[in-house]
């Protein structure tokens, strides 16, 4: 009875480890920025629904971007062992195999596209549809090992969520979702080249084509600054459409020209060089900015 009792007890604690490793398999820390901002598109549309209803829809919506992040680890295992930033994954360690991994994105997909058309609407599992398919065939499968603009256009899948917490309240699209959108599609560039810069050697072992890898650290300084000059307009765009009033617009500029300022002296380092603690600084700075401009959305919403 003693060696039953302990079978079952070594069964469920290996349950919860496999448990654990699929888990991360979803990309947690990506999962938690989709349930935020899908939860801002959704709070701030004009039409309410019930708490239920919400909950359910961003859990959905949640678990089709953790599918997207395990069939993006199923198909870049390879690269993911070369690099320092992604060696310790379950696929790399070994302690998920790539079927398993493959047959779990595919199973979530298949869960979270059909249970958010019947439980939302029709408009929103087709977006959440969309979204996975261009993550993964689009960015991880045909840009990211072609092309440094990989970025850019791969950043309109993380772009999609807020838009998707929109539909599943109003089950329709207006200029007001597309705020969103374009806030996340122009500040993914800036983002994740400044990531880039001090993690370059990793990209080169990878063979990623990384801007500063294809173009070189000027180029890279000088397109970080431009996309984020380019959120200037993109933050005054909700104010024009009077989606939002001037408790969004003032400290979202504020934010936004400190950013501004954070890129600038990035770009105005030595020619061809870069300061490893500005990229950094940058790169942290950025998730900060995006949570707070979002958080923005939502004061001005109650105000």
């Amino acid at each position: 009875m003693s060696n039953l009792g302990t079978k079952k007890r070594n069964l469920s604690q290996e349950d919860l480890f496999n448990f654990s490793e699929l888990f991360k398999l979803m990309k947690p820390r990506v999962m938690s920025l989709v349930i935020f901002t899908c939860a801002v598109g959704l709070l701030t549309a004009p039409i309410g629904i019930s708490t239920k209803d919400a909950i359910i829809g961003i859990l959905l919506v949640s678990i089709g971007a953790g599918a997207a992040g395990a069939l993006n680890m199923w198909y870049e295992s390879d690269l993911d062992a070369l690099m320092t930033r992604t060696c310790l994954r379950p696929i790399p360690t070994g302690k998920v195999n790539r079927n398993q991994a493959l047959i779990f994105g595919i199973t979530l997909s298949f869960i979270s596209v059909i249970a958010l058309d019947f439980f939302s609407n029709r408009l929103s599992a087709s977006l959440l549809l969309f979204t996975i398919l261009f993550y993964v065939f689009v960015y991880t499968i045909w840009l990211k090992r072609k092309t440094p603009q990989n970025i850019v256009i791969g950043g309109a899948a993380g772009a999609l969520p807020p838009v998707i917490g929109w539909t599943i309240a109003t089950n329709s699209l207006s200029l007001e979702p597309l705020t969103f959108f374009l806030i996340i599609f122009f500040w993914t560039p800036s983002h994740f080249w400044a990531l880039s810069l001090y993690k370059s050697d990793d990209y080169k072992k990878a063979k990623i084509p990384m801007l500063p890898l294809t173009d070189g650290i000027e180029s890279t300084k000088i397109n970080i600054f431009v996309y984020s000059l380019l959120m200037v307009p993109v933050i005054i765009f909700p104010f024009i459409i009077n989606f939002v009033g001037l408790t969004f617009l003032i400290p979202s500029l504020i934010l936004t020209f400190y950013y501004n300022y954070l890129c600038y002296e990035l770009f105005k380092t030595k020619k061809n060089k870069f300061d490893a603690k500005k990229a950094k600084s940058i790169f942290g700075y950025s998730i900060l900015y995006l949570f707070l401009v979002f958080v923005l959305f939502l004061i001005d919403k109650i105000v």
